[in-house]
This record gives C-alpha cells, sequence and structure tokens, in this order.
C-alpha cells in the first residue's frame, strides 16, 4: 500500500477490523461455515469457509471468494465472515479464505499463490459446493483488493483462474511504487509483477471499487488509475466515491490506522451498490430478496 513506510502492524489489524464493522452483515453473529482445507504448505493447511444459502439449490448458484485486508502482513478469514453471511444471504455461495502472511521467509508472492489456488480450489469443488463455474466473483478489501486484482489481471499462472467479477473495498490496486510492498516480496520479483494497474487487459473481468476520496493508505488515485485503464481496455469498471472519508470509509482523517470511525450512510451505500452491481451482472437469483442486507 502506497503509505510512505507509515502502515504500522497494529494499523493494518485495526484497519481489517475495522472492515467487520463496515461491510458486515446486520445480524448479531454470522451462521457457522464449514471449514475445508483447499490447500496445505509445509504441513499446514490453508483453509476456505463456505457459508450456503439457505434452502435446498436445485440448480449451481453464483458464488463469491472474499480476501482479507491486513497489509499483507495480518489477518484471518474471519475478518469477512460478516461480509460472507451477507453474500450467503443474498443466495451467493459465499467463501471466506485465508492465505498465508508476509513474514521473514512468506512475501505477498505466496499470498498470490494461495489466492489462485483457493480460486481453483473452488472450481474443482463445484459439484460439490452447488457452484456454477461461469459466475465465480471476488470480494476484496485492502491488501486483499491487491490479491484478487492480481488473480483477476492474469497473475494465476493458469489464467484461467480468473474471478468472473471483482468488488472491492479500498483495494490496493497501484502498487508498482510502493515501498511497504516491495520490502515485503524480498526480492521475489518486482511491486510492478504484482501491480494490478500494470495488467488490465480484455480479459479482466468487470469490477466495482467502494473507496474513501481522502484514503492516505490506499489513495484513490491508484482506483482511478485502474478503471482508466479498464475503461480504456473495453472492460466496465464502477469507481464509488465517498466524499470526507478515508481508508474503509472512516471519518478519523487524521488518523486512518488504528482509530477508526466508519461513516454508516457511505458504508450502507457502498453495500447496496455492491448488490445492485451483483444484480447487474446475473450473480443474484431472480428470487433473491433485495432487501436483505
Amino acid at each position: 500500500m502506497h503509505v510512505a513506510g507509515r502502515f504500522t502492524l497494529f494499523g493494518v489489524i485495526a484497519a481489517a477490523v475495522l472492515s467487520l464493522a463496515v461491510f458486515s452483515s446486520a445480524r448479531a453473529a454470522p451462521a457457522e461455515p464449514t471449514k475445508h482445507a483447499y490447500r496445505e504448505v509445509g504441513g499446514k493447511p490453508l483453509n476456505a469457509f463456505v457459508f450456503q444459502p439457505a434452502g435446498n439449490a436445485t440448480t449451481p448458484r453464483s458464488a463469491i471468494l472474499l480476501f482479507h485486508g491486513g497489509g499483507w502482513a495480518a489477518g484471518s478469514a474471519e475478518w469477512t465472515f460478516g461480509s460472507a453471511q451477507r453474500f450467503a444471504d443474498l443466495g451467493l455461495v459465499a467463501i471466506a479464505v485465508d492465505y498465508r502472511l508476509s513474514n521473514e521467509t512468506t512475501t505477498p508472492a505466496d499470498s498470490l499463490e494461495d489466492t489462485c489456488a483457493a480460486l481453483a480450489w473452488a472450481r474443482a469443488h463445484a459439484d460439490e459446493l452447488r457452484i456454477d463455474t461461469q459466475r465465480i466473483a471476488g470480494y476484496g478489501v485492502s491488501a486483499g483488493g491487491q490479491l484478487l486484482g492480481a488473480a483477476a489481471t492474469g497473475r494465476c499462472a493458469d489464467a484461467g483462474l480468473r474471478p468472473s467479477a471483482l468488488l472491492m473495498v479500498s483495494p490496493a490496486l497501484d502498487v508498482a511504487a510502493d515501498g511497504w510492498f516491495e520490502k515485503l516480496l524480498r526480492g521475489r520479483g518486482k511491486a510492478k509483477d504484482y501491480s494490478p494497474l500494470e495488467h488490465v487487459d480484455a480479459s479482466t473481468p468487470p469490477a466495482l471499487v467502494i473507496q474513501g476520496a481522502a484514503d492516505t493508505l490506499t489513495p484513490l488515485r491508484g482506483a482511478q488509475k485502474f478503471c482508466t485503464a479498464m475503461r480504456a481496455a473495453g472492460k466496465v469498471c464502477e469507481l464509488a466515491v465517498y466524499e470526507n472519508v478515508g481508508h474503509l470509509l472512516t471519518r478519523n482523517l487524521k488518523n486512518q490506522e488504528n482509530d477508526f470511525d466508519p461513516d454508516p450512510k457511505a458504508s450502507a451505500d457502498g453495500v447496496e451498490r455492491q448488490k445492485r452491481f451483483l444484480r447487474e451482472h446475473g450473480f443474484l437469483p431472480t428470487a433473491s430478496t433485495t432487501s436483505k442486507k
């Protein structure tokens, strides 16, 4: 993220926790998901948590994979559970994904490998999960937006793993000159190699970006340049910009790392835009109750 060295670990944890409050379901406690190991690395499983919609499906349903934020160095799938339940309430199979976090030996390149593996796992288990493989969307928050955007712009070894649509909140889409991201890479390629902005093409799926105009962690200009590149490639990119709010729509512009005050109107509007985007691109079932959140 473009943060001029100010993006502390405490800050990314607080930022990701805020995403639970801003874009989570209105219900008090999400339903218990089923846990699946989508891959194993170094003898340790990486898990995907599946929220199934209510009712028995007679046909495959749309799906959405959720990737949490946390500056590539913190976080867990649980941080997106509220949003996953919200999408399941709308009729999608929602899958919250854990990925490896950056440390002395692990880098965002590993996180991207896990992102690609999770997309492959969802497709491979489509029958079991009752998923329509033509309607697999992705949801990425902050650093999770970079991982999702990279997968969607052909950065997976199998370019066919691109999701069919992108919903992103304060995503890190322009990391080519980002010092923090470059440091975390530890020489595994250049930051430009993993920057979604640099790799937009005619195969990039339609995108919706929710962005605070005064965001200092993932600045608005990155989202603007990404959508400009998308439109130049003939692709759909909706950019919903909210004035006077920062990262993850916080109203506290002086401290966007660990003292948050999410704007309720902007947050509610962002949720409605996500629902509309999914509906317009064929991801919501015709019998969906649009008043649910």
